[in-house]
């Protein structure tokens, strides 16, 4: 994470006289972004936003005009974004109230006649489409421009990063539990059904899951970047072929590999086919509106791509292989915070550590573990106020120092050749307030809730995130994010299509068993402190008595996360005999599994022990 602001005077500038020049003849230019973590264009994007911004989190869209610049984010990243951008820029608040979507600000904000450009690579063709429609109905030639040159690029010029060149690797059967070969077929059966010749894949976590294919192209996520069309009677990959060894050319067999860019040629090869047929490829919707334009916007059926929820629903492998690298994640977890408090209480006082000392010894104990091969994202180490910065990542020079007197936030992960893990727990090594308290065991009865709650099989996320909401809404608390997100098999810490939360999207799609999908309520108290409990948990089925749907019976949530819950941070009084017994029924899982991989009095057995008796 940048730590201080970046000066963007001159940035914005020479983007402005591009802006200017009658080749492009644009007087908005747009950096979309909207956090899908999974497609090259978007990661592509982030990197876009953060050089001509200066604001690197993973979710915003900047808009620059002849005057002014706006970023427009949620409230995972207020603070971040305000600490990161220099005056040149406006935050724009999305989601608070009188604060336009940067959708609305291109169409009902900016001058009439205002032409829009945007690098059709870098925002989703529904998006692009819908603008653009907007605009022209303005009138007084109105429009969004597709400039195929980036213009951010040419400003970046040469410093730019060059793409990765990092070779792709076969995942073995034992992780991915079924062969390549067989889930083709399976996505062929949904092409059939959705009345298709053909689709393009474009976000990278697909690609990599449909071929058991994994690389290392976007920092932390093992996938690389490429396309693939599948059609009734081939595949096509599109990737840069110098990444290909001998072994994953045989492992693709008769599957065509083409130059990473010839996508848009070849897709528009097929248009005038699917044209003259009156048939349609289907793509995502997340897919550049560069795809869709080589396609024709006739020849395209947009919609949530079939790969997509059968990624969601895991193997008996892949599931298993989630709740072993949990497992031996626990086991680092309980090294490390049985290192980290005798460090810092047992330690002669050692309050020299700073948030990424203790960050870089937590990756330390993790990649000792057995197949460990990294973090599945950079670790949120935080403390005091710190904490409040929901996506806060440290950064040396600028990190605070540990401090006893102070909670502290850590969410990390590890990327397994088994799985991925994702957990935060807060601690307090030295007296917590009773207001800490007060708000830690609010956020730990809306995680118990969630967790305890059983609901038929495709109860929406929507429905089920007030659980975790309401012991903070009955004091008028709540948090800026969502309360769930799926996690990927050795791929992607944030996944769809399901998640918890409160936006409309997660209404689109039901939870089915056998997805993987976090549960983290927390609470967050600007210039104070914050608070996260996040569980990986699996979606199971569950026995009942009666059974309402009619036979897809009813699901609950099952942690994978063997992690203690800091007891002292928990207020007696407001804690119910069950949610005690759920507690202490955690702990004891978390005992049974973790500990037979510690060294028996070691440091993380010794502080596992003590952390998991009952309370």
């Amino acid at each position: 994470m940048i730590s201080t602001p970046v000066i963007t005077s001159d940035r914005l500038k020479r983007l402005r006289e591009l802006m200017s020049n009658p080749k492009y003849n644009v007087s908005a230019y747009v950096v979309p972004s909207e956090d899908a973590h999974q497609s090259e264009y978007v990661a592509s994007c982030d990197e876009r936003r953060a050089f001509i911004s200066g604001f690197d989190g993973s979710a915003g869209c900047a808009v620059i005009t002849m005057d002014k610049a706006a970023m427009f984010t949620d409230g995972r990243y207020f603070l971040q974004a305000r600490k990161q951008m220099d005056e040149n820029w406006t935050l724009m608040k999305r989601g608070m109230p009188g604060v336009p979507s940067w959708q609305e600000y291109l169409v009902d904000h900016l001058p009439e006649g205002t032409r829009v450009g945007v690098d059709p690579t870098v925002i989703a063709a529904p998006e692009g489409e819908h603008i653009k429609k907007a605009l022209q109905a303005k009138g007084s030639g109105g429009d969004l421009v597709s400039i195929e040159e980036n213009l951010v690029d040419k400003v970046w010029g040469s410093e730019r990063p060059a793409q990765p060149k990092n070779e792709v690797f076969v995942q073995e059967m034992k992780y991915a539990g079924e062969l390549h070969t067989d889930k083709i077929a399976r996505v062929r059966e949904e092409i059939k059904k959705e009345g298709v010749d053909g689709l393009v894949i474009s976000a990278l976590d697909e690609i990599a899951w449909l071929l058991n294919l994994r690389g290392s192209d976007i920092d932390y996520n093992p996938v690389f970047i490429a396309y693939v069309l599948v059609t009734k009677s081939d595949v096509t990959l599109y990737i840069d072929e110098a990444k290909l060894t001998k072994a994953v050319r045989e492992h693709l067999g008769a599957i065509t590999v083409k130059p990473y860019h010839e996508i848009f040629s070849s897709l528009a090869e097929h248009s005038t086919g699917l044209l003259q047929s009156k048939r349609k490829f289907f793509v995502g919707t997340t897919a550049s509106w560069a795809l869709v334009r080589a396609l024709g916007a006739d020849n395209v059926k947009i919609g949530l791509p079939p790969v997509t929820p059968l990624k969601a629903q895991k193997n008996a492998a892949e599931i298993e292989g989630m709740r072993q690298c949990h497992i031996r994640d626990g086991a680092a977890m309980a090294n490390y915070f049985g290192w980290l408090e005798n460090e810092l209480l047992r330690g002669n006082g050692n309050l020299r550590l700073t948030e990424v000392d203790v960050a870089d010894k937590l990756e330390g104990f993790r990649r000792a573990e057995e197949h460990c091969v990294g973090l599945s994202f950079s670790t949120i180490s935080a403390v005091g106020s710190n904490g409040a910065i929901i996506h806060y990542s440290p950064q040396r020079g600028s990190d605070a120092k540990m401090d006893t007197s102070q909670m502290y936030l850590c969410d990390s992960g590890g990327q397994y050749l088994d799985g991925t893990t994702d957990v935060t727990r807060t601690y307090h090594f030295g007296e917590p307030t009773t207001w800490q308290r007060e708000c830690f065991t609010r956020v730990l009865k809306g995680h118990i809730a969630l967790d305890s709650a059983i609901f038929p099989s495709g109860t929406s996320g929507y429905a089920l995130d007030p659980l975790a909401r309401f012991p903070l809404w009955e004091l008028g608390l709540d948090y800026r994010h969502s309360t769930g997100h799926g996690v990927g098999s050795f791929l992607n810490v944030h996944e769809g299509p399901q998640r918890i939360g409160m936006s409309k999207s997660t209404m689109d799609f039901g939870l089915r068993p056998n997805m993987t999908i976090t549960n983290e309520p927390g609470y967050y108290e600007d210039g104070n402190f914050g608070i996260r409990i996040e569980n990986t948990c699996v979606v199971i089925k569950v026995d009942t008595p009666y059974d309402y749907t009619g036979g897809s019976g009813f699901l609950k949530l099952d942690p994978v996360t063997m992690v203690p819950i800091q007891k002292k941070l928990v207020l007696p009084e407001l804690f119910t005999d069950k949610e005690r017994k759920w507690l202490n029924s955690y702990h004891q899982l978390v005992w049974e599994k973790v500990s037979p991989l510690l060294e028996k009095d070691g440091l993380g057995y010794e502080w596992l022990k003590r952390e998991t008796a009952p309370m």
